[in-house]
């Protein structure tokens, strides 16, 4: 009995569901082209419902369970309704409508970045990859940037560069290096001013020794440093003509000239036996070749 009570329950809200669904109105089905529509306010619901559509698939596609096909399928529907989305967007600017076009989001790589995929075709955006398709083999090649390949700089790029600086005309500029030479300046300047002074003691001490006929001492004060020099002058020709004089130690003998006279007459006669035995030869040939009647 209560199976009986339980089926026509069933039945009951079949007829329920059914009537309901008759007083509701059909269901508008989108149009398969946005020039189809006259309507601003009809073009704006179905952008707003491909937007809805293109929301749930990028929300499903981020997950990576769901296999390479189903993932490569889904980015193919994703791309598909945005580029619906365009054409209907076109048409609401047909209507008089804004513009949505120019606040669209751009793709962005694994690290966030922003990456714009031009269209060939030069209308809209390119293909784009969303979610966990990103990181499918071959896609994630397309977001890795290439290595930075560092160009060697040419001549005229080098040249370019280089200015006053490079030659050191603005090293005083700073006034790190008049603090560093400073001290060093001062100690040859100090120097120079103490043999200024020795040398005018010394024409000081000259005139004084002219005047009371003492010239052997100035000479001697006057030419001291001369006198050093000329002597290491003479000292370096002294050792340097001791070098040259050096006896030549031969490790071989040497011929004399009773020798060499020998040797030369020997290699006068080997010439003259060479000759006069290529001359016996050829005339040899010469009688070999009559006699056989070789024509050459």
């Amino acid at each position: 009995m209560a199976r009986n009570e339980e089926k026509a329950q069933s039945m009951l809200n079949r007829f329920i569901a059914l009537k309901n669904e008759e007083k509701k109105k059909p269901k508008e089905r989108r149009p398969f082209l946005a020039s189809e529509c006259r309507d601003l306010n009809e073009a704006d619901k179905w952008r707003q419902q491909i937007m809805r559509e293109i929301g749930r698939k990028v929300a499903e596609i981020q997950n990576e369970g769901l296999g390479e096909h189903r993932l490569r399928d889904l980015n193919d529907e994703i791309n598909k309704l945005i580029r619906e989305k365009g054409h209907w967007e076109r048409r609401i600017v047909e209507l008089g409508g804004p513009n949505y076009t120019k606040h669209s989001a751009k793709m962005t790589d694994l690290e966030g970045n922003i990456v714009d995929v031009p269209n060939p075709s030069g209308r809209g955006p390119g293909y784009r990859y969303f979610g966990a398709a990103k990181k499918l083999p071959g896609v994630r090649e397309l977001f890795e940037k290439p290595p930075e390949l560092r160009k060697r700089r040419s001549r005229y790029e080098i040249f370019k560069r280089i200015d006053a600086s490079y030659y050191g005309y603005r090293d005083d500029e700073d006034g790190i290096l008049e603090r560093v030479e400073g001290p060093a300046e001062r100690e040859m300047r100090a120097a120079a001013v103490r043999e200024w002074e020795r040398v005018e003691e010394v024409k000081r001490e000259a005139r004084r020794a002219v005047r009371s006929g003492e010239v052997a001492n100035v000479s001697k004060i006057l030419f001291e440093e001369e006198e050093d020099v000329v002597e290491e002058e003479r000292r370096a020709a002294m050792e340097k003509a001791s070098e040259n004089e050096q006896e030549f130690v031969v490790h071989v003998p040497l011929p004399d000239e009773k020798e060499i006279e020998r040797m030369v007459v020997e290699k006068k006669k080997m010439e003259l036996l060479s000759k006069y035995a290529s001359e016996n030869l050829l005339e040899e040939q010469t009688e070999a070749k009559n006699m056989l009647n070789i024509q050459r």
